[in-house]
């Protein structure tokens, strides 16, 4: 039997691998959506013997079915934020304590001591809803910071730039995590030259701007607040578990996450290093749902197990994976 937390003592691919086959067979046995879906690829429990044979199951399942392990009790329910008649994706957490460990460690493993930063978000899109994991995420962030200046802000643009300037003049080490399109209109109004600030965003213009690519971005970002890289998180509802970019757009993995790059002819099959192709993510932190999605992100990995999103597929195009998507 495996126990959950043993995925966060992780520290080389042997053990990953190791510890991510038995959650395999975990969710087979318990993950009765996965397990039919494996069926329907004509996979055998006892046949998967390396990462690169596990079945990865479409995130489209978390908009059309409940996708558990186990059947204790709800705890908390995530869903994914969708413009007014789209299916909104579902992940039901049944023990939130693996998140909250997830994003803790991963944070202390990038940036240190959540102590050292005070946390400023700016969130307008998730914080006008209900079940946004990443709010779950920042606020305890902020709480854990135990700094009286940390918080977050909706529409009060003026009260945020008075508190950044101050606090980053002052030498406090600032972390500004924020969607994207509110980042533009933050230096919309004002521009800065931030020293002690890093500039987080978290992806998405929610359909109030224009989609542009990263370097293009970027750069509009790093002019507008004066500072030499952006930083990114990627993450999603369906995962308990996010990157990091610390500049460059390049991400890296807590060591209990990892990517593989499918073919986008064969769903199947895998691209070389250094290959465009799908994203598919082995999440061990969802433990209790599904650690294995294959998503609708396009990217390449790089030697060294980083990688790059390049985009997504277009709603149509995620061929040889859609067995059961209806």
């Amino acid at each position: 039997m495996i126990n959950p937390q043993d995925i966060f003592s992780i520290s080389n691919a042997k053990q990953f691998e190791k510890i991510a086959l038995k959650v395999f067979r975990f969710q087979y046995e318990n993950n009765i959506v996965y397990r039919e879906f494996c069926e329907l690829l004509k996979v055998e429990k006892g046949s998967i013997k390396s990462l690169h044979q596990i079945p990865f199951l479409p995130i489209q399942f978390f908009k059309s079915h409940e996708v558990l392990s186990n059947t204790e009790t709800i705890q908390d329910i995530f869903t994914s934020s969708g413009t007014t008649g789209m299916i909104t994706s579902k992940h039901i957490i049944t023990d939130v304590s693996l998140y909250e460990e997830s994003y803790r460690n991963a944070f202390s493993e990038f940036y240190g001591n959540i102590e050292n930063y005070t946390v400023l978000a700016l969130l307008p899109s998730y914080l006008e809803r209900s079940g946004s994991s990443l709010v779950y995420m920042v606020r305890d962030l902020i709480a854990l910071s135990k700094n009286s200046s940390s918080g977050f802000y909706l529409n009060n643009y003026d009260e945020l730039i008075s508190k950044l300037v101050e606090l980053d003049s002052s030498g406090q080490n600032v972390i500004l995590i924020g969607v994207t399109y509110a980042l533009l209109d933050l230096i919309d109004i004002q521009k800065f030259q931030l020293k002690n600030t890093i500039i987080m965003e978290t992806g998405g213009m929610k359909g109030k701007r224009k989609e542009i690519i990263r370097e293009e971005l970027h750069e509009i970002l790093c002019n507008g607040f004066g500072v030499t890289s952006i930083h990114s998180e990627y993450g999603m509802t369906e995962l308990l578990s996010q990157a990091y970019s610390l500049g460059s757009g390049i991400f890296e993995c807590p060591n209990w996450m990892n990517i593989l790059i499918r073919d986008t002819e064969d769903a199947l099959s895998y691209v070389t290093t250094g290959k465009t192709g799908g994203i598919n993510i082995i999440d061990l932190a969802n433990f209790n749902s599904c650690s294995f999605i294959a998503t609708q992100d396009l990217g390449k990995k790089y030697p060294n197990n980083s990688f790059e999103v390049l985009g997504r597929f277009d709603n149509s195009d995620i061929r040889g994976c859609n067995l059961m998507v209806l």
